[in-house]
């Protein structure tokens, strides 16, 4: 009851005194907001991160054909052959035999129709492996078989938005396409794959939406792609769950850089180097914002002890008159420490509004993803708590230690 008494009595004097209080708050509500804010920003990164590294893959390891310009590509190839299927093979002998290999090549093409629509989409050649490695799901028909790759047949899947272009809302599998001068059969549709970035810590992230995927020996063999360019642009590389990717990604590197003659036309992605990479540099940033925010929260518990100190000296005579009537130590002493606690509560009340306010707008006007955590929100109140406890305490206890006679004298 003592302790329901005198947080009656907080609020009632927080709310005789409104000015006062409101500014006494500010400290807190902008170091609140503005740590839930930090917090949110980072949280919404993270879970963006991780999105994307799942879709690249965390078990594996991607091996990417460099960029050139024809005429370097000319002086390269006279060391190296560029990123071939050859190599795929190559590290298939030297792995685990539980490591599942794809490869990738880009067609260079804009011409792509059926009877309903025309599409400015990618046109991929894949090995059958490669939709599995990267959790590419088909919703509509099948995906390829090994066999299909391995008899150049003219079959393709297609991406949701390649699909919509093409078909709209029509039937799409078993209906035909023409790429360039050949015709092939749409056997599949893959699931539509929500992704908002285009690039993770400098590395390009393939968003299948706008693909069209055809077997690999099919692009090769009908295609006749530049023998200068590289016969691959891509290797995945899925490695069993528990394999040390530092240890493998090493091996390959020694292998390839051998193989390719210490020509450096490609290179190496480890997802989970980019996932642990980000995380730190998510980490530094939170460090960093959390201690530019505590100046505000510490300038906030120091008016919260300012303004208690004053109410301590204007409400002497109350002091008094309560000892007189039988209150405890004890009782002037949490009365005064409620109050602080209220006024920090009561600011971070206010302060996760305003957070909430400002992760909105971060993600509407800028397209940064924010999340406020339950977690987030636990912090920011405890945090007001004990500085409300912390900065409390000293004037709760000067309240106490008043002379009950020298508190009724005082005018």
């Amino acid at each position: 009851m003592a302790i329901l008494e005198s947080l009656r009595m907080a609020f009632s004097n927080l709310a005789h005194h409104k000015l006062r209080s409101t500014l006494t708050m500010l400290g807190m509500i902008f170091g609140v907001a503005a740590v839930l804010a930090m917090l949110s920003i980072g949280a919404g990164a993270e879970q963006e991160a991780l999105a994307v590294i799942q879709r690249m893959g965390l078990q594996n390891i991607i091996l990417r054909a460099r960029k050139f310009d024809h005429k370097q590509l000319k002086v390269l190839r006279q060391d190296s052959p560029g990123l071939t299927l050859q190599d795929m093979t190559a590290l298939q002998r030297l792995l685990p035999p539980a490591t599942v290999f794809a490869g990738k090549k880009e067609l260079d093409t804009s011409q792509i129709w059926s009877t309903l629509g025309r599409a400015d989409s990618q046109v991929l050649g894949i090995t059958s492996n490669y939709p599995l490695i990267l959790g590419l799901q088909v919703t509509e028909g099948t995906s390829f078989l090994p066999v299909d790759d391995r008899n150049a047949r003219q079959f393709c899947v297609l991406g949701t938005t390649a699909r919509r272009k093409l078909f709209g809302l029509n039937q799409a599998v078993g209906e035909q396409i023409k790429i360039d001068r050949e015709w092939f059969t749409v056997i599949g549709v893959l699931s539509d794959q929500q992704l908002n970035q285009e690039e993770f810590e400098g590395i390009e992230v393939e968003n299948p939406n706008n693909h069209v995927y055809i077997p690999l020996q099919t692009l090769l063999r009908k295609f006749e792609p530049d023998p200068v360019q590289n016969q691959l642009d891509e290797i995945l590389i899925h490695t069993p769950q528990g394999s040390d990717l530092g240890e493998l990604s090493a091996i390959i590197s020694g292998m390839m850089a051998s193989m390719h003659r210490q020509i450096g036309d490609f290179s190496m992605v480890v997802p989970e180097k980019l996932l642990k990479q980000s995380r730190e540099t998510r980490r530094i940033f939170n460090i960093v914002m959390g201690a530019i925010a505590s100046i505000s929260l510490l300038v906030g518990g120091i008016g919260i002890m300012n303004i208690m100190l004053a109410s301590v000296l204007e409400r002497t005579r109350e002091i008094g008159i309560r000892r007189a009537v039988g209150a405890r130590r004890r009782d002037i002493s949490l009365q005064f420490v409620l109050e602080a606690v209220t006024i920090g509560v009561s600011g971070a009340v206010i302060g996760i509004g305003l957070a909430y306010a400002i992760a909105r707008l971060v993600a509407v006007y800028s397209g940064w993803p924010t999340l406020v955590t339950p977690g987030a929100v636990i912090l920011s109140v405890g945090v007001s708590i004990s500085i409300g406890l912390t900065f409390g305490i000293y004037p709760a206890r000067k309240a106490a230690l008043v002379s009950p006679i020298e508190a009724l004298r005082h005018e």
